[in-house]
């Protein structure tokens, strides 16, 4: 059986909508994780929102984009900086790497959107790019994420005093 035009653009909107939710759940639980970096200078931030790129998010560590296909349908792309040491930024980006995959997941989604990530191209230097896109710097809004201690913080300094 044939499905009707308005039949599937009902479930390219509902598609849609389940990714830009589970971008925008990715997005604040990275930004949350980007506030406990005690350097200022890698919890600036770069966004960017237009008819093609809904909205992306660039950092000295890491990348995340949602952006509309030629074919209507919504994609997120991502990258991170690659680290060679496990440090606090190693932990980072494996949690925003598990995020990813875990908030898109068709366990957790009321739709299937697994496919929604893409893997055709991946930003693996974001702070190249970081660096380019504030020098030259015509579409993108700047901003700082405000310092929050974390919950290991937040113990050392109760143990302190």
């Amino acid at each position: 059986m044939k499905q009707q035009p308005n039949q599937i653009n009902n479930e390219l909107l509902a598609y849609n909508k389940c990714v830009q939710a589970a971008y925008y759940k990715i997005l604040k639980l990275t930004k949350n994780q980007l506030a406990t970096i005690e350097y200022e200078e890698l919890r600036y931030s770069l966004t960017r929102s237009d008819r093609i790129i809904i909205h992306e998010f660039v950092t000295p560590v890491i990348y995340l984009r949602l952006d509309c296909t030629s074919y209507g349908v919504y994609a997120i792309h991502y990258g991170f900086e690659l680290m060679q040491k496990a440090t606090e930024l190693s932990k980072l980006t494996a949690f925003f790497t598990r995020a990813i995959y875990r908030l898109t997941s068709k366990e957790i989604t009321s739709i299937d959107i697994e496919n929604s990530v893409h893997t055709d191209w991946v930003i693996y230097n974001p702070s190249e790019l970081y660096e380019h896109v504030e020098e030259r710097n015509k579409h993108h809004t700047f901003a700082l994420i405000k310092h929050k201690n974390s919950a290991t913080q937040r113990k050392r300094m109760l143990s302190v005093a």
